[in-house]
């Protein structure tokens, strides 16, 4: 999501929500950008703990082996605590210290994911994160890196796997919807395959703009661009040869994308080759994606994507405007509402990552989006500056170590369902070294300065570049081109 300092200002609008919320929003981007299953039974039983660590975290930390944790319902008095501490929360009051100290002595390490989250969304001026952290490590055994307590602790609860409580998502509804009312559909919806404890606010609100060719939210959210403003690639000498762009081709019609107006926007609906496509970038995870979004059953009407302002591991959730149903960006598959209840897939095709001088040449005929959108923008160059130079800013648990997490892969699955990565600069390099690259049954082209990956017998496939640690999170087990 990386909501920039330049984004914000360009999306500066009036709040229907009360000051204190849109604070909170505007302190939390800045802090992180400057750095469910349950069990049964006698809640005494503790289950056995994992003798080896739970892994590395994206920084680099070895993450600690899980903790023991009991099963059956939460203590009456551990959720009174809880009571006590989310109330203050709601009110915009300082929770007892004391009673944050109680839960470091619960003995209960599940209500680690509430806490996670009452550290995430916490309001400002709020003296309660060392508390919490705290806490969090006296119940858990974890040692929290302070500058990225949320992150930390999440990094851990993700790579545990721990369980949370029944009622762990009564209580993430009330944070949550108090933070912003319009998710409340999403928590509503008991059939939902969403595992809410790995959701996490992004910093932002919903983008519930009915128009789209509009900039300004009327809170601080991430407006997709609708229907851009494009010229002819002979008129697209605004843009240097150099600069990144994502390039698409619909029935034989060729778009770019650059990617530094996508990373304003991070979503874009859009007429090419005469069919309707939906383009998600999710700037923290490096992936840009296309769906074709006018294919759907008899009786839907076309979805109108936009940014929800939740994540999942670092990965952006975007939402249908029309049925207000969630989709997993990564692979177009609707999780709640409407769409997921028809079981319902956006139907996926190639992005490629490439300089825009190389695009053009590969497909002189393309058309580009203009300087200023069509919404009268002046976009940055670089809105996002180093910001993932360190690595993920939000929790994505514990990472493949096979390669360095943000390096960027070209991700494909072959006929047989097997999911493949391909190093983007290594792949690149032996192409242009005149190599073929043919590997489980998969075959590695160039097309303009990036590449994409095809079956044996020339089929296309729908593929896109990401960060490592974003593909191998949704695809852990797959193999690794080299």
């Amino acid at each position: 999501m990386g909501f920039s300092d330049v984004t914000r200002i360009w999306l500066r609008g009036k709040d229907r929500r009360t000051r204190p919320l849109r604070v909170v929003a505007l302190a939390l981007v800045a802090a992180l950008v400057a750095s469910a299953c349950s069990g049964d039974g006698d809640s005494s039983v503790l289950a056995e703990p994992d003798a080896e660590p739970a892994g590395i975290g994206s920084r680099g930390e070895t993450l600690v082996a899980a903790p023991s944790v009991p099963t059956g319902p939460m203590d009456d008095d551990v959720a009174a605590v809880l009571d006590h501490i989310v109330a203050a929360w709601m009110d915009n009051e300082e929770p007892d210290p004391e009673r944050i100290a109680e839960l470091g002595r619960s003995g209960d390490p599940r209500i680690g994911w509430i806490m996670a989250d009452l550290i995430l969304v916490r309001p400002r001026g709020h003296q309660t994160i060392s508390g919490l952290r705290d806490a969090f490590e006296t119940l858990t055994g974890a040692t929290i890196d302070p500058p990225r307590t949320w992150a930390s602790a999440t990094d851990h609860l993700i790579a545990w796997d721990l369980a949370s409580n029944d009622e762990y998502l009564d209580w993430k509804q009330r944070i949550y919807t108090q933070l912003e009312p319009l998710w409340e559909p999403f928590f509503e919806d008991a059939d939902a395959d969403v595992d809410w404890r790995q959701v996490a606010w992004g910093g932002v609100f919903l983008d519930d703009r009915v128009d789209g060719h509009g900039t300004n939210c009327e809170r601080t959210c991430i407006p997709s661009l609708d229907d851009p403003a494009v010229v002819t690639g002979v008129d697209g000498d605004w843009l240097r040869d150099d600069r990144i762009v994502f390039g698409v081709v619909v029935e034989g019609e060729a778009r770019a994308y650059p990617r530094h107006i996508l990373e304003a926007h991070e979503m874009v609906n859009d007429d090419l080759g005469g069919r309707r496509i939906g383009l998600p970038y999710c700037s923290l995870c490096g992936s840009a994606q296309a769906y074709i979004t006018d294919d759907v059953p008899e009786g839907i009407e076309t979805p109108v994507l936009r940014t929800s302002g939740l994540l999942t591991r670092s990965n952006k959730v975007m939402f249908d405007l029309v049925t207000n149903s969630l989709f997993d960006t990564f692979t177009g598959r609707a999780i709640t509402g409407p769409l997921h209840d028809k079981e319902f897939s956006l139907t996926q095709i190639p992005v490629i990552t490439s300089t825009w001088g190389d695009w053009k040449a590969e497909h002189p005929n393309t058309s580009i989006v203009a300087h200023d959108g069509g919404v009268g923008l002046a976009y940055p160059l670089a809105p996002l500056a180093e910001r993932d130079r360190n690595g993920p800013i939000f929790a994505v648990g514990d990472v493949d170590p096979r390669l360095e997490v943000m390096e960027p892969v070209l991700g494909a699955t072959n006929a047989d369902g097997v999911a493949v990565a391909f190093p983007v600069e290594a792949a690149r390099a032996a192409l242009d070294a005149g190599e073929t690259i043919e590997f489980e049954g998969l075959v590695v082209v160039g097309e303009g300065s990036g590449i994409r990956a095809e079956l044996a017998d020339g089929t296309r496939l729908a593929t896109h570049q990401a960060f490592w640690f974003a593909w191998s999170q949704f695809n852990p087990d797959t193999l690794v081109w080299s």
